[in-house]
């Protein structure tokens, strides 16, 4: 049978031919569906009787956009221009350039400040995370820096550059137009200055020098920002068609760039004041939202639209509710036996399957309406694009030079002018490890920085307050500088791990320099809830963290020697951070230990411990000892249930409930768990509490338990 073959078989071509044709039917018989569930929409628009709220238009721009990503995104537009990550250390992911002015985000990439507050990107285009507000963040200093010493000359032209944007935000069009056409001739191959003098010329009305400033922009290095500038000049030009298909241009590299959308959905709107050419505009919407359905019918196309198909029957069923079916749209789900069908039917390559829908669309009467109305895109498409052969006339055609080897040998670092001591932290002055930027712009080495906001929410430089940046606990490495630092600079790299690892190993040893907290009794077993606000303490839970040893000492103080000689280790389960930095940490007891020595580090204490067990008895002793355990915690019940709801329920809520009892009360080094539990919620002295710690016999620990039950019960 076919199964067993598997992904060799090979259909016949009868086989074939069905599976094509019955394909063919189908989705023609669903094309047509949804045209006319789209056309009960417009006439929704058009009559005031029926309600389409501003969210229905919004699910029609998702469909406008799912159908023209599949059919345009791969064969319009080229890759490398949206993929991120420039080539060489010092390249914007936006632009794929040069950074001018560079500013790092929350995730730890670098941007051009004017590609962040410019281009429409709401997501890094490196790790996809989100960018955050863009309005606080500041120019990393650093990078300034080093990209003056480095290229001076891009430097200063990037200041002109911010000469002709200050002019244009001043709207001082002609004058930033004036100074742009100069910078221009000197320089003929800076595309971003050209983009300026484009935006100039629109500001000024003069359309077709801007289009054709930025037909050579876009045909040279193409890019959201130029895509989104273009169609709003052509909108404005009254090329609404061109327009809107730049605008879902930008909405298939980024679905989440909300002008883009916000463009489109105000084309329908005007669209819908135009009662006059509601019907052709209508067409137009609708030829963009079926624009992927139309090469459904030739066996070439290789892409399936899932998302569409899988919603006819319910935007055919529903076609006279159009609020409900648009809300319904934004469901997706899956049409298995259409994409079985494709699976067996399709036959031609990936290249071949991109062509335009006007190719063959077999859409019967309408489809020929719609394949003159495709065409006429395309050729107005090709119109616009003959701005770049006047230019090349011109002696424009240099500006290619932008993305030529020059232009990459520039992003990356010269190794001549490289020195290592740029790479200092103010902090530690050693070189940076784990390097990171604040929103005012200044770097650290992480560990430093989180030391010094222990202290102080500010930047140590300029004292600007970064109580947001503690609170949101973003503390992302910058990608630029510890790229730099990992490949030219790898044997002082080498040198400032080696002490990195070393200082870790130290810190994660857990019987010499045991980082100690001085504050209560704990027990093994018990849980033990700190808020930790103090600086030397947060720098202790941190480096317990990090080091991965997840411990620490517990100890009572001690007015002679700053701590008792016997404490318990407590295991940390969980932190939560506040925003200022304090933390409540959740932990419970583990083993218990004796103090050997004592001494201090960066402000908390340390000590060389050995840890206790319980000493083992057997035979006659052992069944004693089992007796008496067995009478102490039947005691220990009896006072437990006989307290009052207040105190019973304050107790279940900050220890638990009272453990269970055991069978084996000497397989644990500290003894059975109810022993501890009873030891953490009798009302006695800490010091009294202390001595019961440290005893290694369990049956001394029991009696001292029995003594303190009948105390209380009498």
């Amino acid at each position: 049978s076919s199964g067993d073959r598997g992904g060799f078989f090979i259909p016949s071509e009868s086989e074939r031919d069905w599976a094509e044709e019955e394909l063919g039917d189908r989705l023609g018989l669903e094309h047509k569906r949804l045209r006319g569930a789209l056309d009960a929409l417009f006439r929704a628009v058009r009559s005031e009787s029926e309600s389409v709220r501003p969210e229905h238009i919004s699910a029609l721009v998702e469909i406008m956009v799912r159908n023209f990503r599949q059919k345009e995104t791969c064969a319009s537009w080229p890759r490398s221009s949206w993929d991120g990550g420039a080539d060489g250390e010092l390249g914007c992911p936006g632009c794929q350039r040069l950074m001018e002015e560079p500013v790092t985000v929350a995730c730890g990439h670098s941007y051009c400040r004017g590609c962040l507050l410019q281009a429409p990107l709401s997501t890094c285009k490196t790790c996809q995370e989100e960018i955050g507000p863009k309005h606080q963040l500041r120019a990393t200093v650093l990078l300034c820096a080093l990209l003056e010493k480095w290229f001076p000359e891009e430097v200063q032209k990037t200041k002109r550059r911010a000469e002709v944007r200050e002019l244009l935000r001043r709207h001082q069009f002609p004058q930033a137009l004036s100074l742009a056409t100069h910078l221009l001739e000197s320089d003929p191959s800076d595309l971003r200055l050209r983009v300026c003098r484009a935006e100039a010329y629109r500001c000024l009305q003069q359309y077709p020098h801007a289009l054709e400033d930025f037909d050579v922009c876009e045909s040279i290095a193409p890019s959201v920002e130029v895509v989104f500038c273009k169609a709003k000049l052509l909108r404005e030009m009254g090329r609404v068609d061109e327009s809107v298909k730049l605008f879902l241009q930008c909405l298939c590299v980024d679905q989440n760039f909300l002008e883009a959308r916000q463009e489109v959905e105000k084309v329908r709107k005007q669209t819908n004041k135009q009662t006059n050419k509601q019907k052709h505009k209508d067409h137009i919407i609708t030829e963009w939202i079926l624009i992927g359905e139309s090469d459904t019918h030739t066996h070439t196309h290789t892409h399936t639209h899932t998302h569409t198909h899988t919603r006819i029957s319910v935007l055919t069923q529903n076609a006279l509710h159009v609020p409900q079916v648009l809300e319904e749209c934004s469901e997706p789900s899956g049409l298995i036996r259409a994409q079985s069908l494709r699976a067996h039917a399709v036959g031609g390559t990936r290249g071949e399957g991109l062509k335009r829908v006007s190719s063959a669309p077999q859409l019967g009467d309408k489809g020929a309406l719609l394949k003159r109305k495709l065409s006429g895109l395309e050729a107005g498409h090709d119109v616009v694009g003959t701005a770049d052969s006047k230019h090349k006339k011109q002696g424009v055609s240099g500006a290619a030079s932008v993305c030529s080897k020059e232009e990459k040998v520039l992003l990356r670092v010269p190794g001549d002018l490289l020195d290592p001591s740029d790479f200092e932290c103010s902090l530690c002055m050693r070189l940076f490890y784990d390097p990171v930027t604040t929103p005012c712009g200044h770097s650290f080495c992480k560990n430093c920085l989180l030391r010094s906001l222990d202290h102080s929410p500010q930047c140590p430089l300029c004292k600007e307050s970064l109580r947001l940046y503690l609170a949101s606990r973003r503390f992302s490495i910058t990608r630029v500088l510890d790229d730099i630092i990992k490949r030219y600079l790898s044997e002082e790299h080498a040198v400032r791990q080696k002490i990195h690892n070393d200082e870790t190993k130290e810190l994660s040893d857990l019987e010499n320099n045991v980082p100690i907290f001085v504050c209560t009794m704990a027990y093994p077993t018990v849980p033990c809830p700190l808020h930790v606000f103090e600086p030397r303490y947060r720098l202790m839970i941190r480096r317990c963290i990090e080091t991965g040893t997840q411990q620490f000492g517990m100890c009572i103080s001690d007015a002679q020697k700053g701590f008792a000689d016997f404490g318990c280790m407590l295991h940390i389960r969980n932190v939560h951070f506040l925003p200022d930095g304090r933390s409540v940490v959740d932990t419970f007891g583990g083993k218990r230990f004796r103090v050997l020595s004592r001494s201090m580090r960066d402000g908390y204490y340390i000590a060389n411990i050995e840890y206790l067990q319980d000493q083992r008895v057997e035979g006659k002793e052992e069944l004693k000892l089992q007796d008496l355990y067995d009478q102490v915690y039947n005691q220990a019940s009896v006072w437990f249930h006989a307290l009052e709801n207040r105190f019973r329920n304050q107790i279940l809520q900050h220890f638990g409930p009272m453990p269970e009892k055991e069978n084996d009360i000497q397989s644990s080094p500290n003894g059975p768990a109810c022993c501890w539990w009873l030891l953490a919620v009798l009302p006695v002295d800490p010091r009294y509490q202390l001595s019961v710690l440290s005893m290694t016999t369990l049956r001394e620990r029991l009696v001292k338990i029995q003594h303190i039950l009948a105390y209380l019960q009498n």
